[in-house]
């Protein structure tokens, strides 16, 4: 991101009372629920008001959940609070983190669209410098065919993901599973709506 307007943005955005994307769970991390141990590390990348690293505590994990807005932080530790379990969690902005190396057993990446490529492509290089051999990456995002629907999502076509791109950045992992399908969201009131989605489970 590291575009200083676009950070305050956020955190204004999240400076508003209510959870702007729910306190639900993102559906596809829900389904992949079963894949986490009791004790494994997690990122939680832009985990915003904390619904998904929330879920992913109450599954038992260690959870560290990032973002570059303090508001959204304080809301996803009182979230944490209100459902009787912990999260770490960090300000950070992904185009500029030191990514510790070999750190964490899964990487959850729940509509971190927010990037042009360049940046993206830093971003991706550090899920994978950052996930321990074997572990699992959950990437969940929208494709370009969701300017069409205008229900959430990132400004254009290129910061979508498609499967090619992905084939092409995660092509080093041990396997990687892919699913393109359209479902209607209902997550606060950002994500609400007809959406073309895009799952990636991959496995280091």
């Amino acid at each position: 991101m590291a575009d200083q307007s676009a950070i305050q943005a956020w955190d204004e955005r999240f400076a508003a009372p209510d959870y702007i994307f729910g306190t639900s769970p993102n559906v596809f991390l829900e389904q992949q629920a079963h894949r986490f141990r009791h004790g494994h590390k997690v990122l939680s990348l832009a985990d915003g008001e904390g619904r998904n690293g929330v879920f992913l505590a109450e599954q038992g994990c260690d959870v560290l959940a990032t973002d570059v807005s303090p508001n959204a932080l304080k809301k996803a530790e009182a979230l944490a609070r209100a459902r009787g379990v912990t999260i770490k969690t960090e300000v950070a902005d992904l185009a500029t983190w030191r990514w510790p190396d070999a750190a964490f057993d899964a990487v959850a990446a729940i509509f971190i669209q927010f990037s042009d490529p360049p940046e993206r492509e830093r971003i991706f290089a550090g899920i994978k410098r950052t996930l321990k051999p074997g572990g699992l990456l959950l990437l969940h995002g929208y494709r370009p065919e969701q300017l069409r629907y205008d229900t959430g999502g990132p400004p254009s076509a290129e910061r979508c993901y498609t499967r090619a791109y992905l084939e092409r950045e995660f092509s080093g992992f041990a396997s990687i599973e892919i699913a393109e399908y359209d479902r209607v969201l209902a997550e606060g009131t950002w994500h609400n709506g007809n959406s073309a989605l895009i799952d990636l489970v991959g496995v280091k």
